[in-house]
């Protein structure tokens, strides 16, 4: 690994996108039911905003679009105008039901990429017979309601950020090593040990920490505690070192 990616350096690209829906309702839909192939509707055109120059419009054919889907409803979506060209954009359609839900929810699965006056859809979206023979849940009040969901890829904006955590040296343990200087220059020492007929000078606070022993002699009121003296006895002076 290298020291950069180490020391955390990252980056990351944005996508911005902006999402908007349209509701289109058709009143006395069922007088649409003698359709003839190719025979279509515009919606009024929307935007994604008050002040956008996008222009889109929704585009129902009421016996397909063409022989292969003669039969359904087929439901598009068409870019009208843009500032900018190509246009990529997620598509979704459904159709607002009698509970005011929306169903038979179908979207494009992919960005598409819409050219002015381009138009992406889906041509088998409902079977007319279906939908002409369920008025109750698709068309109330002989209306029927399309929505369409269009999610518009902005911009992309890559960013490269040094340092985003940087690396934190973490240092060796010396605890050992300081302890051992503490114990060979007999700094700050508050006890003795009597080994073998030597002595040698301790912290109480080390030695109740690695012993039970010492700790019980040092927290009682004992001899050893009091004079702050231990003789160690069965002890060979090697081991004691240790």
């Amino acid at each position: 690994m290298s020291e950069d990616l180490a020391a955390g350096s990252s980056g990351y690209t944005q996508i911005r996108v902006k999402k908007f829906s349209y509701r289109w309702t058709i009143s006395n839909f069922s007088f649409c039911m003698e359709g003839v192939l190719g025979k279509n509707f515009k919606s009024p055109t929307f935007s994604p905003g008050a002040n956008d120059k996008q222009k889109w419009c929704m585009i129902v054919y009421l016996n397909g679009i063409d022989e292969e889907s003669r039969g359904y409803l087929s439901v598009f979506v068409g870019l009208l105008s843009s500032p900018k060209s190509p246009v990529w954009a997620k598509i979704q359609f459904g159709i607002i039901n009698a509970k005011k839900e929306e169903s038979r929810i179908m979207n494009s699965q992919r960005v598409v990429r819409f050219n002015q006056n381009d138009s992406w859809g889906i041509p088998k979206f409902i079977l007319r017979d279906f939908l002409f023979s369920t008025p109750y849940f698709f068309l109330p009040d002989d209306k029927l309601t399309l929505c369409c969901e269009v999610s518009v890829v902005q911009d992309c904006n890559s960013i490269s950020e040094q340092n985003m955590q940087p690396g934190i040296d973490i240092p060796r343990c010396t605890l050992v090593d300081d302890l051992g200087e503490l114990w060979e220059n007999s700094s700050f020492t508050d006890c003795c040990l009597g080994v073998d007929g030597q002595e040698f000078r301790a912290h109480k606070a080390i030695l109740a920490a690695r012993s039970p022993v010492f700790r019980a002699m040092f927290e009682h009121d004992m001899e050893e505690s009091r004079k702050s003296r231990i003789e160690i006895h069965d002890l060979e002076l090697k081991s004691s070192r240790q």
